[in-house]
């Protein structure tokens, strides 16, 4: 079981990880289909699914932004883990 000064130092870790990543697009890049060439994002917002065309000269951008958006999701779930730990550290 890690030390609440472990467990401080982790959470200050995690904060400054998801800072440096709120430039983000949530989504995945998606081919338009076999006889049209292009790209789109593709999301969901309350279960329905949207789509935006990708201009080409943005293309690197938005792959390194919905990249960070996947990075984004990790560090929250690492977040709420460690969040339950101190949780139930503190009921002891």
């Amino acid at each position: 079981m890690r030390t609440t000064e472990t467990l401080y130092r982790e959470r200050k870790r995690l904060e400054e990880d998801i800072l440096n990543n709120l430039d983000f697009l949530m989504g995945s890049i998606s081919t338009k289909g076999p006889h049209r060439p292009g790209f789109n994002l593709t999301f969901k917002i309350n279960q329905v699914t949207r789509t935006r065309h990708i201009r080409k000269e943005l293309e690197p951008q938005i792959k390194q932004m919905t990249a960070r958006w996947r990075r984004l999701r990790e560090l929250l779930h690492q977040l709420g883990d460690l969040n339950w730990e101190r949780l139930n550290r503190e009921q002891i």
